[in-house]
C-alpha cells in the first residue's frame, strides 16, 4: 500500500468554471489531506471562487501566478494543481491577514495555534515538519513575514513563493477558504513521517564587479544611488549597457547578488523608474555591497538539481516548486522553454512562476525553491 498518493492536474481552458471542473476531476481521490492550486491571474477570480464552492472536501490553498509549471512544461493562462493523500501527512493551513500588521506578536500567536494542533509531537521539530508560504507578491512585505515565521516556527524548514499577476504588477492574490485575498499570506505547516528534501537552486556566479548601495528607500524597495551616482546609470555602466537598453530580460541576465552567511543569494531588479532610480523585487538597504552576477546554463543547472534530488530521495513522488518569473523570461529570451520542459518530464513537478521566493528565513529572487516529497 502506498504511503503517499499524489494526483496532479492541469487545465488551459479559458472558462474559469470549466477549468476548475477539469482540475477537480483530475485531483479527486479518497481521503485527500490538501489541494494546492496555482491559478492564472487572467481568470475572473470571482468565477473561480464560485466554481470552487463544493468542489473539494478538504482545505484548498493557492495563489495567482505569473505562469504555471508542471511536468508537461511551462504554460500560461491556466490552472495547475496537486492533491495529497497520506495517513502519514497532516496539514495545518493558516491565513495571515492583514499582512501589513503581521509582526513578532502575531507570529508567536500563530505559532501557539499551530502547537495546539500538532499530531506528531508537542512542539516544532524540523525533521518531521516543513512549511509552505504563499504571499501577496506586491505587498513588499516578504522579508518581514518570512523572517518572523522562521523565528516563530523555531527553524522548521520553509519554502515559498510570492503570488504573481502575469507581469501586470497590478494586484496579486493568495487563495484561502475559497476566497482570493490581497494584503495576505497563507502559511501551511506540514507534519509528516514521510521523507522530504527542501531545496533551492539558482544559476548565477558572482563576478568581481561590486555595487555599493549609497541611497535607497527600503520600504518601497527603491534604490536611487549606487556608488554615489544615479542608480540606473551606475548599474547600466556596470553591465556595459546604456540606460535605454535596460529591460526585464537584461535584469534577468545580470542580477545582483548578496552574500549572507558565506552563500550568495540573488537580488533582482524589477524596473527602471522615470527619475533614474531602480525598483527591486526585494528590500535593499543603504550600505549593502552587491555583486553583479554572471549566468550559467539554466537548463543544465535545473537538470543537475533534479538529478541530485532523485539521488537524495529515491522514493520521490512530487516536487512542489516556486520558480522566479525572471527564470521563465530568460528561458523565453533564449528559446529554451521547450528544453526546460523536457527536463521536467523526468519528475512529477507542480509549481508556478513567482514574483519572489522564500527559503527558510530569507526572501530571494531568480531562484527555484521547493520541496521534494517521497514515501
Amino acid at each position: 500500500m502506498s504511503m503517499l498518493s499524489v494526483k496532479r492536474a492541469t487545465s488551459s481552458h479559458a472558462d474559469a468554471a470549466q477549468a476548475i471542473a477539469e482540475v477537480q476531476r483530475q485531483l479527486e481521490q479518497a481521503e485527500v489531506s490538501l489541494v494546492i492550486l496555482f491559478v492564472s491571474a487572467r481568470y475572473d477570480l470571482k468565477a473561480v471562487e464560485g466554481a470552487l464552492r463544493g468542489a473539494f472536501r478538504c482545505p484548498v490553498i493557492g495563489c495567482t501566478t505569473a505562469g504555471e509549471i508542471t511536468s508537461s512544461g511551462y504554460i500560461a493562462g491556466g490552472v495547475v494543481g496537486v492533491s495529497l493523500a497520506s495517513p502519514s501527512l497532516f496539514v495545518h493551513p493558516k491565513l495571515i491577514a492583514p499582512l501589513d500588521t503581521f509582526g513578532l506578536a502575531e507570529g508567536e500567536q500563530l505559532a501557539g495555534e499551530l502547537r495546539g494542533e500538532l499530531r506528531l509531537g508537542t512542539d516544532f521539530e524540523p525533521r518531521k515538519m516543513f512549511s509552505l508560504l504563499l504571499v501577496d507578491g506586491l505587498s513588499m512585505l516578504e522579508e518581514q513575514v518570512v523572517a518572523t515565521l522562521h523565528r516563530a516556527l523555531a527553524g522548521v524548514p520553509l519554502f515559498g513563493g510570492s503570488a504573481g499577476d502575469d507581469l501586470s504588477f497590478t494586484r496579486t492574490h493568495v487563495l484561502f477558504d475559497g476566497r482570493f485575498r490581497s494584503n495576505a499570506a497563507v502559511v501551511t505547516l506540514f507534519e509528516t513521517t514521510l521523507p522530504f528534501v527542501l531545496f533551492q537552486t539558482q544559476h548565477f556566479a558572482p563576478t568581481d564587479t561590486r555595487l555599493v548601495i549609497t541611497e535607497s528607500d527600503c520600504a518601497s524597495r527603491t534604490v536611487t544611488e549606487i556608488n554615489g551616482g544615479p542608480a540606473a546609470e551606475e548599474y547600466a555602466r556596470a553591465v556595459g549597457l546604456e540606460i535605454s537598453e535596460l529591460n526585464p530580460q537584461i535584469f534577468a541576465a545580470y542580477p545582483v547578488m548578496l552574500k549572507i552567511g558565506g552563500e550568495y543569494y540573488v537580488r533582482s531588479i524589477q524596473k527602471v523608474n522615470p527619475d533614474g532610480s531602480l525598483t527591486f523585487f526585494c528590500a535593499i538597504d543603504n550600505g549593502l555591497v552587491l555583486t553583479v552576477g554572471r549566468g550559467k546554463a539554466l537548463v543544465e543547472s535545473l537538470a543537475e538539481t533534479l538529478a541530485r534530488l532523485r539521488h537524495e530521495l529515491p522514493t520521490m513522488k512530487l516536487i512542489l516548486g516556486c520558480d522566479c518569473i525572471l527564470r521563465r523570461l530568460e528561458l523565453q529570451q533564449k528559446g529554451l522553454v521547450e528544453a526546460a520542459g523536457e527536463v521536467l518530464k523526468d519528475v512529477d513537478f507542480v509549481g508556478f512562476s513567482t514574483y519572489g521566493e522564500q527559503v527558510n528565513g530569507i526572501h530571494v529572487n531568480q531562484t527555484l525553491t521547493g520541496i521534494a516529497l517521497g514515501e
